[in-house]
């Protein structure tokens, strides 16, 4: 699994007095699941809830959300995309330890798919890239027909 290092780099590189006090980023992966289709192939599909915890963290939260929103638009785009998934998928707690200082704990619900394939007579996983949405950022337009008595007419706006 490559997430939880990603996000605790990405999470170090944005928030300085994470980077330099380290030991005050955790993370744990809660409730894993491997998914596979039974198929021919071996490949499967990390699931799992990564808990992230911030402890005396005295910055303003909206650094810490903002450095997770950044890296889920790269490592998991389709919970940006997809408000149910989002609802449920990033969650948070805070503790208030001071009139200064916080610990804050972010759950995120995340995949991470393995591809299997054989090269002799050994079994390679590859952790795959999230796929690329080749539409992102195109705006669509619908155009839907009218049938009136067997004839085909656009509406007209």
């Amino acid at each position: 699994m490559n997430k939880p290092t990603s996000l605790r780099r990405s999470i170090e590189a944005a928030l300085p007095d994470v980077k330099a006090n380290p030991d005050k980023l955790k993370v744990f992966i809660d409730e894993g699941q491997v998914v596979s289709t039974g198929t021919a192939s071996l490949s499967f599909e990390y699931g799992y809830t990564l808990n992230v915890i911030v402890t005396d963290y005295g910055d303003h939260p909206n650094l810490l959300m903002l450095a997770t929103l950044v890296w889920l638009r790269s490592h998991q785009p389709e919970m940006l995309r997809n408000k149910d998934l989002m609802r449920d998928g990033f969650k948070f707690e805070a503790e208030q330890i001071s009139h200064k200082v916080v610990d804050i704990a972010i759950k995120l619900k995340l995949t991470e798919r393995v591809r299997v394939s054989e090269n002799g007579q050994q079994l390679v996983a590859e952790c795959l890239p999230e796929p690329v949405d080749q539409y992102d950022g195109w705006t669509w337009e619908l155009l839907v027909r009218d049938t009136i008595d067997g004839s085909e007419t656009w509406p007209t706006t």
